[in-house]
């Protein structure tokens, strides 16, 4: 039996990870039709040996993925700011929540939606009993782009923050 969760398991870490590679999101400023970079993100449920698999997917989630034009954090990419938020209280480490968006829009616009989308990354993790001391915001804007390119796909990949240790 915990071979087969083991397989399914893993069989969602690949699909994540291909996923997370390849997929697409609208951008900043519309479209639709495309796939989300999160997507592939599922975990088994939480129940005995598989919570530390879980868990372990989770804290390799550094990457949060946003709608277009928005600062608000997703249902999945909460479940990995749990656990990071885990690690930060235990360890009381410091990290870089840089945001990011797409080419759109002007730089000065860039600019502030990339903090907004790292200010609701703090706002998430200080409201789990994290210190606002121990993260550091950047917005980079469109400065930085994971992908490149000027389709849905490029910007989808470029609406994010990271988290870095």
């Amino acid at each position: 039996m915990q071979a087969i969760k083991f397989g399914k398991f893993a069989a969602l870490v690949v699909a994540f990870g291909v996923i997370v590679g390849c997929s697409s999101k609208g951008g900043d400023t519309g479209g639709t039709g495309a796939v989300d970079p999160n997507a592939g993100y599922t975990t088994p449920a939480s129940t005995g040996d598989s919570m530390s698999s879980e868990e372990a997917a989770l804290r390799a989630v550094t990457t949060f993925y946003f709608e277009l034009d928005s600062a608000e954090l997703k249902p999945e990419a909460m479940r990995a700011l749990d656990v990071h938020a885990k690690d930060l209280r235990a360890a009381g480490n410091r990290v870089v929540l840089e945001g990011h968006t797409d080419e759109r829009g002007s730089r000065e616009y860039n600019m502030a939606l990339g903090e907004r989308r790292a200010a609701a990354v703090q706002r998430y993790l200080a409201g789990q009993g994290v210190s606002p001391s121990q993260l550091e915001l950047v917005s980079y804007g469109e400065e930085k782009p994971a992908a490149m390119g000027s389709n849905e796909e490029a910007w989808a990949q470029n609406r994010r923050v990271e988290l870095r240790k």
